[in-house]
Formats: structure tokens, sequence, C-alpha cells
């Protein structure tokens, strides 16, 4: 398949710029592989479409306020430092804006306990920084950095985003963009999944900005993706191998978890622990290997999450259903509202 595929028409109106007022009261769209069929629900009425003896499969890792607000070398000159990835200790790579005005050399001055030199430049127009700080770093981050909201998300952060552009189930900090699918979870919702006999299990997949990166090739075989650390554990690998012998269904809550699974698989099919670091890319057509039922939001076009749905539901069945949503108003990306695909 070809990029131009994937392309459709979505008004800005339809992104959502806030989340739903309650969780687990976005709209859900459900659709039906055996029987063609699309239904319309909110999101707490997931449960039913569970039974006993699945498994559902959550990533938690945990967001961090990735967005610094700083000054170049003693100026009033502000730039924003955008916290990418951790190096090794105190060395970071990271993106600034303005770009153009920050070069090697300089000083980025957050607070007076935390500052950084730029000592890099990377090959994505990032830089690499090495901060100098007193206390805990992350601490400190936690203090004064802002929620990384995506970039279509049109205003600036709120002090709620902090708890709402994050899972109720996030546990290993790391990653600088939500697992957006697994915003719709509540606690009770999760307790009502487990006394119906599913198992709940993790694994945990730190996203980075390349969830929002546009493909720019219309040949789907050259888009590289960024790579993104990943772990499954041994748990998670035994009842999702255990679940498929006895012939129940892995439920995968987003395209993070969908692609940490199905880069942790033997060659006969089987998940198995692992971590490292995962460029996985999965477009149509695909055989999965773990993941039977997709639990995803509304993707903007073009996108390889679009992709991945489309690899689960098929392309035109998901399209259909997409042109559905336009026309029934849904909420679309990450605060917006979800599908499922079983």
């Amino acid at each position: 398949m070809k990029l131009s595929d994937f392309k459709y028409r979505l008004s800005d109106k339809m992104i959502a710029q806030y989340p739903a007022e309650k969780r687990d009261k976005a709209r859900l769209m459900v659709l039906n592989r055996e029987n063609q069929t699309i239904e319309m629900k909110v999101f707490s009425d997931i449960t039913k479409h569970f039974k006993k003896g699945d498994c559902l499969v959550i990533n938690e890792t945990k967001v961090f306020p990735a967005r610094l607000m700083g000054t170049k070398d003693k100026t009033d000159a502000q730039v924003e430092i955008f916290l990418l990835r951790e190096l090794e200790n105190g060395l970071w790579e990271v993106l600034v804006k303005p770009a153009r005005k920050v070069r090697v050399g300089n000083r980025l001055s957050v607070n007076n306990k935390l500052y950084c030199d730029v000592i890099d430049n990377t090959v994505s127009g990032g830089r690499v920084v090495r901060f100098n700080y007193n206390g805990d770093f992350y601490e400190i981050v936690e203090k004064i950095g802002q929620s990384p909201l995506p970039p279509y998300i049109n205003r600036e952060p709120e002090p709620s985003d902090k708890q709402r552009y994050q899972t109720v189930y996030s546990e290993v900090r790391g990653a600088v963009a939500a697992p957006t699918a697994g915003l719709h979870f509540t606690k009770p919702l999760l307790r009502k999944l487990e006394q119906k006999g599913v198992q709940v299990v993790r694994i945990v997949l730190h996203l980075g900005l390349g969830s929002f990166r546009q493909v720019v090739v219309e040949d789907l075989s050259r888009h590289k993706m960024d790579s993104e650390y990943y772990e499954v554990y041994a748990k998670t690998a035994d009842v999702i191998n255990q679940t498929r012998k006895e012939g129940g269904r892995v439920f995968a809550v987003g395209t993070s978890t969908t692609r940490a699974l199905e880069t942790a698989v033997t060659s006969e099919g089987y998940a198995k622990m692992g971590r490292g670091w995962t460029d996985k890319f999965i477009y149509p057509p695909y055989e999965f290997k773990v993941v039977d039922c997709l639990i995803t939001n509304f993707h903007l076009p073009s996108s390889t999450l679009l992709m991945l749905a489309c690899a689960s539901g098929g392309r035109d069945f998901v399209f259909k259903a997409y042109r559905k949503a336009i026309r029934e108003k849904f909420r679309f990306y990450s605060y917006g509202d979800a599908m499922l695909i079983e």
C-alpha cells in the first residue's frame, strides 16, 4: 500500500483540545471484523466485549513534563527546551525552539537551580546538552516542566494536563507522549474486567515524538520509524501464551502496546520477554502474531498509527468507520474518542 491510501480530509475542529469530562465517558466505536458491523457506544461499555479467559495488555509508561522554558546566555531571549531522551547522567538529546538561534556553546538557563550547555547538534535537527543542577533532576523537572502536549493541541498546557495526559496505571517514567488509548480507562473499569475473569498485564514502551512525525515517502517500505525503548515482562508473555493456548483473546491497549508485543515474539508466534529498542512499523498487509483485538483512538491522516489500525481492521473497513466517525462528529486523536477493533 502507498501513503496516498491513508489520506483523508479532517477538519481541525474535530481534533479534541481537551479530554472528555470523565475518562470512561468518551465515545466508543466498535468494529466487528467477522460481521463487518459498526456500533457506537460509550467507552465504559467496553467490558461487554470481553469474556472470561481474555487478556488485556496495557502500557504502564509514564509521561514526564518534558517542556522547559529558559533563556539564552543570560539574556531575555526565550528558548523552549523539549527533553527527548537521556543519553547518560546529565546528558540529554533535546529539541530547542527557535532552533536557528541556539548554537553549540550557548548556555540555556531555566532557573537558578537548572541550566544546560549546548555541546552538539543532532542529525534530526535537535541538540545535545549537558545539564547542571542542584538536587534530583527529575524532581526539579516535575516541579517546573510543562506537559508535553501534542503539536496539534493549539493551546498552552494547563495544570490539569499533568494528570489527564497520563493513564491511571502509569508507573515507569520515560515517555514524552502519552499512550492515549489508555487515557479512557479508570481503576474501577479495570477492576470490573478483572472480576469478569480478564487478566490485566503490563508492558512498557516509552513513546517519543515519532508518534507525530509525518510519513513523507509514498512507498511505505522506505519509511523509518523512530526507535523507542520497550520492555515485555516474563509474566506478561506467560499470561499471553496461556491465554491463546486456552482459546482466549489478547486485547492490546493502543498502538504502542501492539508494537511492543509484535516485536517481542518468537519465530513460532509466541510472546516472549524482552527489552531494548524497537522501530517496528506495522502497516497493511500484516499478519499479527500476538494481538487479536485493538483498542485505539482516532488518528490523523497519513499517520503510522492510522496505518497500524488499518492493518488490524482492514483498510477499507477502518476507512468506512472513519467516514462514519466524521459524520457523527467523533473527537479525534490524543484527547479524543476511542475505537475497538474486535
